[in-house]
């Protein structure tokens, strides 16, 4: 069977086939934003009655286990696409997540049902998880099987943008009902809705996804009896498979998840969080350099077609190793220059014995810190106060020095847990108010706050982002033959994405808080997209040219 011919327009089938596996991933990013956007309100429904550890845990588990189980959606779903084929499985991926979400409208509270509330929740979230674990490997093998020759990098790039338009919807269908109903019925029963809606995505999808055609290259290739009986034992059980598993994941998507995550997440998180600019503002700005930055995947995935796809996705993972402190820097100038000033001018300073100082890197939220160390360090990175660490005699009681003016800290251990709590309200208290002294503020001075130079910084970081994401999709699947090109390219997508990329946020923060500089958090991202860098470089192979209905 010959490729299908490239370098002509886009047909009607090609534009169908695109929109239909887009809805996909539009529903990934959509369900990300409702359960991010409306965690609280969840918790309070579905939560409320447990005790406060119990409840946490819970909450946890319920928002990680989609990320989590990702990998193992990539697995089953995988296997059943390579041996049945692409149309069914990836139809069958998004019935569970689009029902899964649908279901979660209709949930009873923690209220009506108890502890089945939570349990049940959390079952939806395994089961989107999963879901999605095999949808986008399905959606992107899918298109590039559909894609002409030559032009399988900017067909499938249109996938990539999913998650600005899935990031809109969200937004959009919440500022519509709260604003329809208003904040106290929406708190009460409205913030069902947006799942409610998600219905109407699911039937178009689905419409769609049942008049569509096989793959041609999955149709050829089982035409010709050569469809793979065991495609897991093919993908990981055979070296020259695994290998390119493992070079796809530590040569390409590891580097590319982080950079990505740094891009959207870890910006937003970095404005709120450490620069303290209200939430509404950040989401703005990050907003506005998705809208900007957003054609730049489908830009990057068509020049990806042209020079190749390793060059981007490499130049992109450089560009973060070289630019990220920089450039964050930046960001801090602009968006709280009174913070960034008062970091030139008051130095912090933090004495302690080294032996109780933990690295407190809490990916469960359940580990408690108790030594006057950890305490002190979770306060000033809680406070987005960077700060040099002295070395204490044996049995110190840390001390914060702001200034010229020193605080001694505590030690919770075996403290009652009023008493603890008295304890860290006062040492906050004082903190707080020895950094306003020393010029420190609470939070971002709006009139100060500079929107251009902001977006700018911004919608660079988005530009990374779609230079190392625009391209990924067509170099994994080219990178894997027909037979088992769903299994393979789907595990290390989802292990870079979900757990590289997710795990992003609990590490940086645990290294800021044991370093003491709000901006070292980002060797996380720096040292990983280097790894990829240098591993991609010297062992990943250019794929842009390769025949993926060849015979394997």
């Amino acid at each position: 069977m010959a490729t299908i011919e490239a370098n002509r327009p886009m047909s009607a089938e090609e534009k169908k086939v695109i929109f239909a596996s887009s809805l996909g991933t539009v529903f990934e990013w959509y369900d990300f934003y409702l359960y991010g956007s409306l965690a609280a309100i969840i918790a309070k429904q579905f939560f409320s009655g447990l005790d406060e550890g119990s409840a946490f845990i819970f909450a946890l588990l319920a928002f990680a286990a989609g990320f989590i189980v990702r990998p193992f959606g990539a697995i089953i779903f995988g296997r059943l696409g390579d041996m049945i084929g692409r149309k069914y499985t990836f139809l069958v991926t998004i019935l569970i997540m689009g029902v899964s979400t649908f279901i979660v409208g209709i949930l009873p509270n923690y209220a009506s049902i108890g502890v089945a509330a939570p349990v049940i929740l959390i079952c939806l979230r395994l089961l989107q998880g999963l879901a999605l674990g095999g949808e986008y490997g399905g959606a992107a093998t899918y298109v590039a099987e559909h894609s002409p020759a030559g032009q399988r990098g900017a067909y499938t790039a249109w996938i990539q943008t999913t998650a600005t338009l899935g990031l809109f919807l969200s937004l959009m269908v919440i500022l519509g009902t709260r604003t329809a109903i208003g904040e106290e019925a929406f708190a009460d029963w409205g913030w069902r809705v947006p799942f409610l809606v998600s219905v109407i995505m699911l039937v178009i999808s689905v419409y769609i996804r049942l008049s569509m055609n096989e793959s041609p290259a999955f149709v050829k290739m089982k035409a010709e009896g050569k469809t793979s009986k065991a495609p897991l034992t093919e993908a990981f059980g055979q070296w020259k498979n695994l290998k390119i598993v493992i070079l796809a994941l530590f040569g390409l998507v590891a580097g590319q998840a982080v950079v990505w995550y740094s891009g959207q997440f870890y910006a937003l998180f970095f404005l709120t969080q450490a620069l303290k600019v209200d939430g509404a503002t950040a989401n703005i700005m990050v907003a506005i350099s998705l809208i900007i930055g957003t054609p730049f995947f489908v830009i990057f995935g068509t020049l990806s077609d042209k020079i190749g796809r390793k060059p981007l996705i490499m130049l992109g993972c450089l560009l973060a190793v070289l630019t990220y402190f920089p450039v964050f820097e930046a960001l801090t100038k602009a968006a709280n220059p009174d913070l960034y000033a008062a970091q030139q001018k008051n130095k912090v300073i933090v004495t302690s014995d080294p032996a109780e100082c933990s690295f407190q890197f809490n990916p469960t939220g359940t580990l408690k810190f108790t030594s006057s160390c950890d305490i002190a360090k979770q306060v000033l990175a809680s406070s987005s106060v960077s700060y040099d660490n002295v070395v204490g005699a044996p049995g110190t009681t840390a001390s914060i020095k702001i200034g010229e003016t020193e605080i001694t800290g505590y030690s919770a251990k075996g403290l009652p847990a009023d008493e603890a709590k008295a304890k860290s309200a006062e040492f906050r208290k004082a903190v707080a108010e020895t950094l306003k002294t020393a010029g420190y503020p609470a939070k971002a001075d709006m009139t100060k706050f500079d929107k251009v130079t902001v977006v700018i910084i911004l919608t660079y970081l988005v530009i990374l982002v779609t230079m190392v994401y625009g391209p990924i999709a067509a170099m994994l699947v080219e990178l894997f033959p027909t037979r088992i090109r769903y299994t393979s390219m789907s595990l290390p997508y989802h292990i870079g994405n979900g757990w590289f990329g997710g795990l992003m946020p609990t590490t940086a923060f645990a290294i800021v808080a044991q370093t003491g500089n709000m901006y070292n958090g980002l060797w996380y991202p720096i040292i990983i997209a280097g790894m990829t860098f240098v591993i991609g470089m010297i062992f990943v192979r250019e794929t842009k040219d390769v025949d993926i209905y060849a015979d394997d």
